[in-house]
């Protein structure tokens, strides 16, 4: 559906905020239910456009995350879900009976029902040069980036599964990949045993990144050794931060409980309070 489907003029049923997996199967169930839904969403897709492979959703066979956006995307038309892309929520806002969306192109949204998958943002490591580097070698979507630093040496700081997955297609293309994670790896075993395959790969644990060091560009890293207490430093062209996401929620405070991690609380059927 092209984006003129969603109406400011008028009154939804039901409308989602996101467009990854879980907007769009959202999308589905209720228009199933017979109501009328839209998606407001920055990108199709959402997270799942920055993955190499998808190989742990039953029925799919080496499709990239783009390819099975494709799919979701296709699905969620054939229903007839008017989609708004590229357009981003500002403020949510409850006034009696109805909610609110202030958009970032000037429009209002009206509707009875929220539904909000917005997933998060990549979390930093908060270190000394990170945000002297962000865009200087200073990375957080490996698979977005890597072609810019094809033949080169990478660090993935990182050490759970999108540490691992991001080290494994970046060492297809780049001269190596050295991996400094603080503690142990959280990674799953099919990974590792991927991981460890790959003859340009070089790990570190029990290493927290200090420092991030450079010039005009990134030049590597230093670490802790937890065992000796000693600083060590590994160079690098560039470093990919791959430690998970933080929810973003900011635009809800206030308006819905958050517990400490920010995530949004819900009952047992995901209602808030």
């Amino acid at each position: 559906m092209s984006e003129n489907k969603v109406s400011n003029e008028h009154i939804y049923d039901v409308l989602i905020i996101g467009g990854g997996p879980a907007g769009l199967n959202a999308a589905i169930y209720s228009k199933r239910k017979g109501n009328d839904v839209a998606i407001v969403a920055m990108q199709v897709g959402g997270q799942m456009m920055n993955t190499g492979v998808v190989e742990n959703y039953l029925g799919t066979i080496n499709l990239s995350g783009p390819q099975l956006t494709d799919v979701f995307r296709k699905h969620v038309e054939d229903l007839e879900v008017p989609i708004m892309e590229y357009v981003a929520v500002e403020k949510l806002e409850s006034k009696g009976k109805y909610h609110y969306l202030y958009l970032n192109d000037g429009q209002v949204l009206k509707t009875k029902v929220v539904i909000i998958t917005i997933g998060g943002s990549p979390r930093k490591l908060g270190i000394k040069g990170e945000e002297e580097f962000a865009g200087l070698g200073v990375a957080y979507c490996a698979i977005c980036d890597a072609p810019l630093f094809k033949g080169k040496d990478v660090i993935i700081a990182g050490g759970g599964n999108s540490a691992v997955e991001a080290a494994i297609d970046v060492s297809k293309i780049c001269k190596s990949v050295t991996i400094v994670h603080r503690s142990q790896f959280r990674a799953d075993e099919i990974m590792l045993n991927e991981l460890k395959k790959r003859d340009n790969v070089k790990v570190y644990l029990q290493s927290p990144i200090q420092e991030i060091v450079g010039d005009d560009f990134v030049t590597g890293v230093i670490a802790l050794d937890k065992e000796s207490g000693e600083t060590f430093e590994v160079k690098a062209e560039g470093i990919f931060v791959e430690i998970g996401h933080i929810p973003n929620t900011q635009m809800f405070e206030g308006l819905v409980e958050l517990n400490k991690a920010r995530e949004i609380v819900v009952d047992r059927k995901c209602r808030t309070n």
